[in-house]
């Protein structure tokens, strides 16, 4: 089971993924780097040597999967606007060995790219220059001397999106060039992903891709990262994790890969994605004997996925009835919902096994909430159960479709209408959108009816610079109930979230604890084991806000801060599904 809820505007959505900050030491004394020639997406060489006309050269060294990467994509535009008329030379530079040269080209043409990209083939310049990172920029003078390395700004990192940066880095750096100054900060860490080097691996080992390897990635990973899903990069072949093993190493020595916010201390889910023990120690020794493939013949039969729907053929689709212009830009507080509402046409109720929305643009797609509705209905949150039960199916990051176990269903009346609320976020290339949502209906009437309870707390008040403040919420069920799965919400203030439940016999325990909210990963909790709740068990919700500076997904520090629906306001939610078994059909 699966929870889906409403989100405020957000700039990006920016999940962790195969992301990493670079926490090697960065050279302070300036170095020069040899000249070199590389060949651009149109086959033209591009020199350094015929640069020295140039006041500055600007290096930034780009790939085509990582979020942060591409999410900087204009903000390079922008620069090579504002600084190429004052004679300062742009190029990119691709040395991922997972590139082809015809994916680089497509990149750039889909993102906009206004200077030459260059392909590296076996990272020969990307080595000589020292680069570790997508994006990762360098300024040179007109002979090749280093003069700046490092991020482009501080707005973005891992697992966060400031408002704005606090500090334009490249720009500085140019700046201080062009006025005949030294550079003040000449070297920053880049966030984002390793730059997936060529690799020459053993041809064998104690530890193989084949045997050990491949059944990890198949059973945790390639859910996600597999093409036309939210995951980057394919990890599907050897090539592809042999390609990408320094940055599988960095995420997973650190545990931010695959993503999963539970304390492990609290409950037992069904969708837990962690890692165990184990497999972490084999995929890290693996690549520390240098990634060998081992025999083929031992590799696990390839995992079977839907080619276009994660629940498998729908019995039935419905689309936005238009397609959606999403602007390059959206305004200071970005793109308001949008919704679109599609008849249904049921002659008679209908019971739905498993519904998946679907974008149909993931690029600008935050998130997708389907609710059952009459024509012309509209939603608010409201009330200690807020408007659950009128909520079919959601797209979010990290999220799953809804499949509900036999016996038990979502009920449809007939004569609804499905409401899309969507909210996009601009990524500064215009783009169209036209979402849908599949259904698969239960082949007879379920036993039990899925209900959505929103355990909410609209009453409070964040003051400006509170870093740990404490909101809660509770619930009482009155009738016998199973409790199936939870899912806690808040936005780019929320710090932590727990659920505790409590027995009539007063018995209580904690159910789940998120010690680090992530809006930008929102993770379902389907319980291995549904939990019996008499009636009369209450479960309580505690959450906790940073509305401070040192919180830097923050809109303002300054504000107190409300409920709302949108970003820069707050909500503190914990939904949960369950049967009443009170209810019980037999």
């Amino acid at each position: 089971m699966r929870r889906w809820l409403a989100f405020g505007p957000i700039v990006l959505s920016l999940p962790l993924f195969l992301l990493a900050a670079d926490t090697r030491p960065v050279e302070k004394t300036p170095r020069s780097v040899p000249q070199f020639m590389l060949k651009d997406t149109t086959g033209k060489g591009w020199s350094l040597n015929d640069q020295k006309a140039k006041k500055a050269i600007v290096v930034v060294f780009v790939g085509t999967e990582c979020p942060i990467n591409n999410a900087y994509m204009p903000r390079l535009a922008e620069l090579h606007k504002e600084y190429a008329p004052r004679g300062v030379a742009f190029v990119a530079i691709n040395a991922n060995s997972t590139d082809a040269p015809a994916r680089v080209a497509a990149h750039a043409k889909d993102h906009g790219i206004p200077f030459p990209v260059l392909k590296d083939t076996a990272n020969i310049v990307a080595d000589q220059f020292g680069a570790r990172r997508t994006p990762e920029a360098f300024v040179l003078d007109s002979s090749g001397k280093i003069l700046y390395q490092g991020r482009i700004d501080d707005q973005i990192g891992i697992g966060f999106q400031r408002p704005a940066p606090t500090r334009r880095d490249l720009a500085e750096a140019l700046n201080e060039v062009l006025a005949g100054k030294p550079v003040s900060q000449p070297a920053t860490q880049a966030p984002g992903c390793a730059i997936a080097r060529t690799i020459k691996p053993k041809t064998s080992g104690s530890i193989t891709y084949s045997k050990d390897v491949a059944p990890i990635l198949q059973k945790n990973c390639q859910e996600c990262h597999r093409p036309s899903q939210v995951g980057p990069m394919a990890l599907l072949s050897y090539e592809d994790a042999l390609g990408w093993a320094e940055s599988i190493r960095e995420v997973v020595e650190e545990r931010r890969m695959p993503p999963w916010h539970a304390d492990p201390k609290f409950g037992h889910f069904a969708n837990d994605r962690s890692l165990s023990k184990a497999e972490r120690e084999t995929l890290l020794a693996w690549i520390k004997q240098d990634c060998p493939q081992g025999n083929p013949r031992d590799l696990p039969a390839p995992r079977r996925f839907p080619e276009e729907w994660t629940i498998g053929k729908p019995d039935a689709v419905f689309s936005m009835p238009n397609t959606f212009h999403v602007p390059a830009k959206g305004g200071k507080n970005g793109i308001r919902y949008q919704y679109f509402q599609v008849d249904m046409n049921f002659e008679e109720d209908r019971w739905i096994q498993a519904a998946e929305a679907r974008p149909g643009n993931r690029a600008v797609v935050h998130h997708i909430i389907a609710y059952i509705a009459k024509t012309g209905e509209r939603f608010e949150q409201r009330g200690p159960d807020g408007i659950g039960d009128k909520m079919l199916v959601a797209f979010a990051p990290g999220d799953l479709p809804a499949v509900f176990a036999p016996g038990i269903a979502k009920k449809v009346p007939k004569g609804s209408t499905l409401l899309f609320q969507m909210h996009y976020t601009p990524n500064g290339v215009e783009q169209d959108d036209r979402s849908s949502v599949g259904l698969i209906f239960a082949k007879q009437p379920p036993k039990h009816e899925v209900l959505t309870r929103a355990i909410t707390q609209r009453r409070f008040t964040i003051p400006p610079g509170a870093d740990n403040q404490e909101v809660k919420s509770a619930t009482t069920f009155k009738e016998d109930a199973l409790l199936l799965s939870l899912f806690p919400h808040m936005h780019l203030r929320g710090k932590d979230f727990e659920y505790r439940i409590v027995f009539p016999d007063g018995k209580s325990e904690v159910l789940l604890r998120v010690p680090r909210y992530d809006f930008n990963w929102q993770s379902h909790y389907r319980l291995a084991k549904p939990i019996k709740m008499p009636a009369g068990t209450r479960i309580e919700c505690t959450a906790h806000f940073d509305n401070s500076a040192n919180n830097p997904n923050n809109p303002d520090p300054q504000k107190t801060v409300r409920w709302g629906e949108q970003t820069w306001e707050e909500m503190m939610i914990g939904f949960v599904d369950y049967v009443n078994l009170a209810k019980t059909k037999e």
